[in-house]
């Protein structure tokens, strides 16, 4: 969402986001002319009930919030992103009184429940999810979606796809590599080792400790084999306790929490990014934004199989393994560690597959459609009208 508001910014417009407000952050402030308004509500990981709280004080807010921001400014296009996917319906007033609403499914609702709680899909809580799916896209002007195995099946359920674009979640590569700092914890590239390196949420859904099993199996085959995580979660301890279990302790380094600035300065100290994430019938559909910060740094890729990500990158493209397999993934580790000509296949490989999908092309895309002037047309000089965007997660 940022990169799409500074996007909006950067091109001549008036954009004001609202948004739910971090823990100990501001209720206004302005970020590269950027005008965030925030509620006094945090976001918070838990159960169903915590999240409809969540969902229906936003959604309430904005109802209200928005009309009286209409009183100083006309906004020409509300920028809706779930979850959830009724929030739509809360700029309806903007909506009666010119606005176009843009609807960003950046998630599926349905697969995400049926993921997160072991929901049937039968059951009739995801019947009602996938109603209120299907009239929240109807009642929107537009419809984004982040890639198009999501866009097949949000079609199969009833989306116009003539009214839907795919604004898919790339890497700003100006933003990723211009803000690079250097670790505070200097880690200096050690050429007699050979480094796989994962970073962010640490998550079962994320598989990580697939990942240590494989480094065991393989420990014997590459002992000179290591794997750095970077990043916090519930599964820290668990995966320091699987490590030591297997006796490879001193293999698998948890680094703990790294700010987003040093993470390009990280990356340059591995071998190999990996993303060992689990498949379900969420995730096959997931595109981590994390594999294109690989590409970008010019590191191949150890991935699972997973349905989107093989849709836009081919079987020669990406070092894939079967996903919840740890031997699969472990026979990948020693063929790359053992290949290192393969490694820089892989690179270049990956990097021509990923510049159809770039951002450059993506933001020229969102303009486009917020402008209104068709997917493909890239406006030269935006008026200066506004736009809004509102995200609930």
């Amino acid at each position: 969402m940022r990169r799409k508001a500074e996007a909006l910014a950067e091109a001549g417009y008036v954009v004001d986001v609202l948004s739910l407000r971090a823990p100990g952050g501001k209720k206004r402030y302005s970020l590269n002319d950027v005008n965030v308004r925030t509620v006094a509500l945090s976001k918070r990981r838990g159960s169903l009930a915590r999240y409809l709280i969540e969902y229906a004080t936003f959604f309430l807010w904005v109802l209200f919030r928005v009309p009286l921001q209409m009183l100083s400014r006309r906004y020409d296009a509300i920028d809706v992103n779930t979850l959830p996917d009724f929030l739509v319906f809360a700029p309806i007033i903007a909506k009666w009184m010119g606005a176009r609403v843009i609807l960003d499914m950046h998630e599926i609702t349905p697969e995400f429940y049926m993921s997160k709680y072991g929901v049937a899909a039968d059951s009739f809580t995801i019947r009602l999810l996938t109603w209120l799916e299907r009239i929240s896209f109807q009642f929107a002007d537009r419809v984004i979606t982040i890639n198009r195995p999501i866009e097949d099946l949000l079609v199969s359920r009833g989306l116009d796809r003539a009214r839907s674009a795919i604004i898919m979640n790339a890497v700003d590569e100006a933003r990723f590599v211009g803000h690079c700092a250097a670790p505070e914890v200097p880690v200096e590239p050690d050429r007699e080792k050979f480094v796989m390196m994962y970073h962010g949420t640490l998550t079962h859904l994320y598989g990580l400790d697939i990942a240590v099993e494989a480094l065991a199996i393989s420990h014997s085959d590459i002992p000179e084999a290591e794997l750095w995580i970077l990043g916090s979660g519930t599964e820290e301890e668990a995966l320091a306790s699987l490590a030591a279990e297997r006796g490879i302790a001193s293999k698998v380094r948890l680094l703990g929490q790294v700010p987003p600035a040093e993470i390009p300065a990280w990356l340059s100290r591995c071998d190999v990014g990996i993303l060992p994430i689990r498949r379900d019938v969420f995730l096959d559909f997931a595109f981590p934004n994390k594999l294109p910060e690989f590409i970008i740094a010019g590191k191949p890729v150890l991935v699972s199989r997973l349905a989107a990500i093989r849709y836009y990158f081919p079987e020669d493209v990406l070092a894939y393994f079967e996903p919840n397999d740890p031997a699969d993934l472990a026979k990948q580790m020693i063929g790359l560690c053992r290949n290192r000509p393969r490694c820089v296949e892989l690179v270049d490989k990956a990097r021509e597959a990923y510049k159809p999908i770039r951002w450059e092309i993506m933001k020229r895309r969102y303009l486009a459609l917020v402008g209104a002037r068709g997917i493909d047309a890239i406006p030269e000089k935006p008026a200066p009208v506004s736009a809004t965007g509102v995200k609930a997660e």
